[in-house]
């Protein structure tokens, strides 16, 4: 994969596959097999995201120590999700709230980094769950997927 437009056609397919899905257990359960850590999408996906963030055109912004940057809004050709990027080493982010839940690939850059206490591989927010987005253990990107881009930031 070597551009933002590739990596477009990467996330059509894959969220082609979550459409209409309930954000549940059940979900992060399917999306861990069959595209967890040892799956090529696993494999595409973390290669994108990494010639991104040293191309410019993913995490191009920071505040408070985190890079981050909306990549593609919610469209239909990905089903209705917005697609984030966010680059954390030992970080807690501000938290917010997801009215539609939140779908997240975890993809450990340094040490054994973990996402809100999980490993390499997908974590699913339920609608109306909340939390702050905290790294720990080393330097992850994670790839965030929220239904119609929806996030609230609590103060």
């Amino acid at each position: 994969m070597s551009d933002k437009t590739a990596f477009h056609e990467a996330l059509v397919d894959l969220t082609a596959q979550l459409a209409g899905k309930p954000l549940d257990a059940a979900l992060a359960q399917l999306l861990n097999t069959a595209h967890g850590p040892t799956s090529a999408t696993y494999e595409r996906l973390r290669e994108a995201c990494i010639q991104g963030a040293r191309e410019g055109w993913l995490c191009e912004r920071e505040g408070g120590g985190i890079r981050y940057g909306r990549v593609f809004k919610p469209e239909d050709a990905l089903h209705r999700f917005s697609v984030d990027v966010v680059d954390m080493q030992n970080i807690a982010g501000p938290h917010h709230t997801h009215p539609q839940g939140e779908i997240d690939l975890i993809m450990p850059l340094e040490g054994e980094a973990l996402f809100d206490g999980h490993p390499a591989g997908w974590c699913v927010y339920p609608p109306g769950s909340a939390h702050h987005p905290t790294v720990a253990r080393g330097r992850a990107l994670v790839l965030y997927l929220l239904p119609e881009g929806q996030i609230q930031f609590t103060r």
